[in-house]
């Protein structure tokens, strides 16, 4: 028999080569819990930051799933691939003198035209429903798919290194966005620009919002217990926070409304108008809305309930 943990938030660094459900199975059966789930999957080929939700503290992920996204990647220049990255097959190489001719001043500007605002058209092999069915599903059908483009945000691109392999050039970036952005998309759309074709080779998720890759343990290394950021700690960095009362916070808890004026000096919301609500005794009561000094419960975060049963074959399920 395997005791469940307590609820909590976990950094996780994925290897190469898995998919984000089987770290998410994997945790599963290291926590003792089925209650596990992921902010935001990350390709096989891909490693990185994965943040992971544990029993009640899952509720959380939908905050951490709009944050701001911070990658490194490898871009190949001279080469377009079925999927835009190096899982797919070579679909158009450029002759290698064309690829040489590549300057430094040509690939500065289709990275600056790339930079800020832009409407992106996902890979076709995302993971985007078209009429209920996922697009790399579709794809994988042999059906013609092209996707909507998007509005996102790059709010940095930049050039760490170049250097020439075998008849491409590699260049090494630096990509802070937004959410829904694809860095495949990117390393297609400058290829393009220049006249040569990209694709992506290597790609890993440093940062999501607040949350940073050196603070993850790799998988193999995985102490759930030890790792676990509590609900309150990981929901005060990502909204200011409201101590509460004891009685505060079990009026709050049965959906009361409660006045929030004698909590002290009330900052300003985080995203969504919400704040962290914590009790004395630092648990987190829940996601609150202030209005005219009211304080209104948007999510309740219940104590967690031990499960019954965890074994490891349970919990793996």
């Amino acid at each position: 028999m395997r005791s469940a943990v307590s609820s909590g938030i976990l950094l996780v660094d994925k290897p190469q080569g898995i998919t984000s459900h089987d770290v998410v199975a994997r945790t599963r059966r290291l926590a003792g819990t089925r209650r596990v789930g992921h902010a935001g999957t990350l390709d096989p080929m891909a490693t990185g930051l994965l943040i992971l939700g544990v029993n009640s503290s899952t509720r959380l992920l939908t905050f951490l799933v709009g944050q701001d996204k911070e990658y490194v990647a490898t871009i190949r220049l001279g080469q377009t691939t079925s999927t835009d990255d190096a899982e797919g097959d070579p679909v158009v190489t450029a002759d290698p003198d064309t690829v040489a001719a590549v300057d430094d001043g040509s690939i500065a500007s289709g990275i600056q035209a790339l930079t800020g605002a832009i409407s992106q058209v996902p890979s076709s092999v995302s993971a985007i429903k078209v009429d209920g069915k996922r697009a790399y599903a579709l794809v994988r059908a042999g059906e013609d798919v092209v996707l909507k483009p998007r509005p996102v945000t790059i709010s940095t691109f930049e050039l760490l290194a170049r250097r020439e392999v075998g008849g491409f050039l590699d260049l090494d970036v630096r990509v802070e966005c937004t959410s829904g952005t694809y860095i495949r998309a990117l390393a297609r759309d400058l290829g393009a620009s220049l006249g040569v074709g990209g694709h992506l080779t290597a790609l890993r998720r440093t940062r999501i919002g607040p949350f940073t890759v050196a603070d993850a343990p790799a998988l193999e290394n995985l102490d759930v217990a030890a790792s676990l950021i509590g609900p309150a700690d990981a929901a005060s960095v990502l909204f200011p926070t409201l101590t509460l009362t004891e009685q505060a916070a079990t009026d709050l808890g049965h959906g009361k409304r409660i006045d929030a004026t004698g909590l002290g000096t009330i900052p300003e919301p985080g995203d969504d108008g919400l704040y962290a609500a914590v009790d004395p005794a630092r648990r987190l009561v829940g996601l609150v809305r202030v209005t005219d000094g009211v304080a209104k419960s948007a999510v309740n975060f219940p104590p967690d309930e031990p499960e019954q049963n965890t074994s490891t074959e349970a919990a793996a399920e």
